[in-house]
């Protein structure tokens, strides 16, 4: 169902994919947008037990774009760095193939909040309830269920 890496030597293994997903703070979204447009929005993720986990608003582009279809790709990009003298950049990506589902649990979405907090907000875990059930009734979590994934390395590095 899923291609293969045309360049397969370049391709990262599952576990070099799952470093990367644990490292990034960002990634882009892709969905099936307006009008047969796909539309792909950077967000902040987090990555736990095989799935990402991402929030928002609870109306939006996105969300009526994963109630028309669940297939989505999540892209990352971990290095990119540019060697312009050698007219090549040296980078290192995944991209997820997934099944979104728009979480409604209370329970699981304060865990997913909770989960967020404590990746981008360390040292603030005593705020981090107020800040919850402050934002609870106006946010919504998504949760991408892994179908696919690939990572890719730049030549540059194969030959380090």
């Amino acid at each position: 169902m899923f291609r293969e890496m045309r360049r397969s030597a370049q391709q990262l293994s599952e576990e070099e994919c799952i470093a990367i997903l644990n490292k990034c703070t960002n990634g882009v979204l892709s969905v099936n947008g307006d009008d047969g447009y796909p539309y792909g929005v950077p967000v902040s993720y987090a990555f736990q037990n095989g799935k990402i986990y991402i929030h928002g608003a609870k109306t939006g582009h996105k969300i009526d774009a994963l109630k028309r279809s669940d297939k989505v790709t999540f892209t990352v990009i971990e290095m990119d760095d540019i060697l312009p003298e050698k007219f090549t950049t040296v980078y290192r990506s995944v991209i997820v193939f997934a099944k979104a589902r728009i979480m409604s649990d209370v329970k699981e979405l304060i865990d997913v909040l909770t989960m967020l907090g404590h990746k981008y907000s360390p040292g603030y875990e005593k705020q981090l309830p107020h800040e919850i059930e402050t934002s609870l009734k106006a946010v919504s979590c998504i949760e991408l269920t892994i179908e696919h994934m690939t990572g890719k390395q730049g030549k540059e590095l194969l030959r380090k």
